[in-house]
């Protein structure tokens, strides 16, 4: 493309300067956005503790919210937000988290809905912490925030048997625990059952997307059937991964079927195979996750004992409801409670307007 005539005569090092100038513009649009977020949600907050306070301490009734939306409508018809459910989400937004100070820290960097999400599903303010921590760090959206929750992540977060600790420096081990999990929800796969592990290793590149959101923050995908040749022997890994925070190979093999020992054997031949192949000097040692329909702890637990090279042995589910608690499965709403949920919501939504 030819340049201007306006700008031939400029600085050789101008398209430079114009790049970065244009990148510190859309970097402070970003930083805007998220401060005006900031701003309205420490705003929320401080409506919340004025009403409460007010309820507490002169006992108003509901018919006060009822008022107070109506006079903040008329005297800001600019902005939305002021509806009665929303000023009573406000109120059990301040309830929730009485420090401002962890509010402004913390949930203030997540949108409004998402905040909502973690008031209607959890009920211990420890939790609600830890999954507005983990929203932040990997930018869920709200609905995969609500998938998270429902699959009770904080359970499955670090559970996965492995032999970190005898395998890894301290420092590693720990991080590495903590970046695996068990079990792997794969509910993207439908419900039909997967018996062979090529079909289920297609469906989830066919899915990688999904794959790559359950599996966490971190992973790079760097192929299937990656082909390693042994002296006279082919190998195929069934998936192989980078970790950008372990900086380190992942080699992750898939089994339809119940977990036997040989399958650390192989893995452990795996990872051999990649440390000498495949890994770059600065990288650490390269992480085993074996991914099983299903296993004894205690078989997995001796199978691991004794090998040198870090592996990790998690259980993969295709629906939710398969990994939870019986009361847990209770809470969840059925298909149609959520319709005549979100039904009421559109009826009131068109009271509201008329």
């Amino acid at each position: 493309m030819p340049v201007p005539a306006a700008l031939a005569d400029m600085p050789a090092d101008y398209g430079q300067w114009l790049s970065e100038l244009k990148q510190r513009v859309a970097q402070e649009r970003v930083r805007a956005v998220l401060s005006a977020n900031a701003t309205m949600i420490l705003l929320y907050w401080d409506i919340g503790q004025a009403i409460l306070a007010k309820q507490q301490m002169q006992g108003w009734g509901a018919r006060v919210i009822d008022r107070l939306s109506h006079d903040l409508k008329t005297a800001f018809p600019a902005m939305s937000g002021f509806s009665p459910r929303n000023l009573k989400y406000m109120r059990l937004f301040a309830s929730a988290w009485p420090d401002r100070i962890v509010v402004q820290r913390t949930v203030a960097q997540l949108p409004w809905r998402s905040n909502l999400t973690l008031l209607e599903k959890l009920d211990a303010p420890e939790q609600r912490l830890w999954y507005a921590d983990k929203a932040i760090q990997q930018g869920l959206s709200r609905d995969m925030l609500a998938v998270q929750i429902e699959s009770r992540w904080h359970e499955r977060q670090g559970s996965a048997t492995h032999n970190f600790s005898v395998a890894l420096p301290p420092t590693d081990s720990d991080m590495a625990a903590q970046v695996f999990k068990d079990p792997y929800l794969f509910d993207f796969l439908g419900t039909a059952p997967l018996r062979r592990e090529a079909e289920l290793e297609q469906k989830l590149v066919d899915h990688i997307q999904q794959f790559l959101l359950e599996l966490g923050q971190g992973f790079a995908f760097v192929g299937k059937q990656v082909h390693l040749e042994l002296g006279s022997r082919d190998f195929y890994l069934d998936l192989l991964f980078y970790h950008l925070q372990l900086r380190c190979y992942v080699v992750v093999e898939l089994k339809a079927g119940q977990f036997e020992p040989a399958h650390v054997s192989q893995l452990n031949i795996y990872l051999k195979a990649v440390d000498d192949l495949l890994r770059h000097p600065d990288d650490k040692p390269t992480i085993g996750l074996l991914l099983v329909k299903d296993k004894d702890k205690m078989l997995v637990e001796y199978a691991l004992s004794g090998h040198t090279k870090p592996m990790g042995v998690a259980n993969w589910a295709q629906q939710i409801q398969r990994t939870l608690p019986e009361e847990f499965k209770s809470s969840l709403p059925s298909v149609e409670e959520i319709e005549s949920e979100l039904q009421a919501d559109f009826d009131a939504g068109v009271d509201h307007a008329g």
